[in-house]
């Protein structure tokens, strides 16, 4: 890949690695005329249907970093690199697995968390045109509708969901992804936040919520944000900074809802696996562990009733 990269950045490469990890984006650590660059590329899916395209993404970093977001430098979007698009950024040094971070996180990241939040939350939605509410509780349905086989534990909370929730709230810019693993972090707190593809209109309360999910605890599961800490100062600190204050009940539903999502997810990649679009042990077991999810989220409903 030297030679495509070095064609796209109109440079000479000495180096292109390709990082382990990535479900559905590939990440290329790249030396270029003495700079250090990472290349985000398509690989051969996405996880949900309605992931933005690296051109898109590749905006959504722009105006994070307008906005003063804690981001990697956004360089330039490359188009495509032997038939899948790609853009460049910053490379950014910090740690990004999430086993590791809430084994010893910084002091602090609770309330950093909430900081950051409040910036992305302020990104003017028309900055971003491209992004559009759209329904969310719909759209899953269509996606479990695509997996082809019955989940009843995800059909009941995505019903359990609709029921309950709020629809009061002015759509503000999210990140959609908002977690452990998706922050790149240092003894001092967040270096960077990174992975846009998910960015889309909704009620904030959504990211707000997304860290509280298990899954994203990574084993840490009594510290019920994201592994590194408690509720208190992080919604105390991004209520400070917004002025949007939020329940527990509500914040319950969005966190049975971020179970059926990533269920949802899980299924959806394993299915690139199962049908030979992209054969990946990684995708194959992702589909075990939606299980998972359908366990929590029905502990979560019958302790709510």
């Amino acid at each position: 890949m030297r030679e495509a990269f070095a064609a796209a950045l109109d440079a000479p490469v000495e180096r292109a690695v390709l990082l382990a990890g990535g479900a559905s984006k590939e990440a290329w650590a790249v030396d270029s005329d003495g700079r250090e660059l990472l290349i985000r590329r398509a690989a051969g899916g996405v996880i949900h249907q309605a992931t933005l395209s690296l051109e898109h993404e590749f905006e959504v970093l722009r105006a994070a970093h307008e906005a003063g977001v804690k981001v990697p430098e956004p360089i330039a979007y490359l188009g495509e690199i032997e038939g899948r698009e790609a853009f460049v950024m910053e490379r950014i040094h910090g740690e990004t697995i999430g086993r590791r971070i809430v084994k010893s996180p910084p002091p602090g990241l609770d309330v950093q968390l909430a900081e950051e939040l409040a910036k992305i939350h302020a990104i003017p939605p028309e900055r971003l045109p491209f992004l559009e509410p759209g329904d969310a509780i719909a759209r899953f349905y269509d996606e479990l509708d695509s997996v082809g086989e019955p989940h009843p534990a995800i059909e009941l909370g995505l019903h359990w969901v609709k029921e309950r929730l709020p629809t009061h709230r002015e759509p503000v810019v999210v990140h959609g992804d908002w977690r452990i693993g998706n922050i790149a972090v240092d003894e001092q707190g967040i270096v960077a936040v990174l992975d846009w593809e998910f960015a889309h209109l909704a009620d904030p309360i959504e990211d707000l919520a997304w860290p509280l999910v298990r899954a994203w605890r990574f084993g840490a599961d009594d510290k019920h944000l994201g592994g590194v800490g408690e509720l208190d100062r992080y919604l105390d600190r991004y209520a400070e900074l917004t002025g949007l204050e939020v329940t527990r009940e509500e914040l319950l539903v969005w966190e049975v809802f971020g179970n059926v999502k990533w269920a949802t997810g899980c299924l959806t990649q394993s299915r690139r696996h199962f049908n030979g679009q992209e054969r990946s042990v990684e995708l194959a077991v992702l589909g075990r562990l939606a299980a998972e999810m359908e366990y929590e989220l029905l502990d979560l409903i019958e302790h709510a009733a």
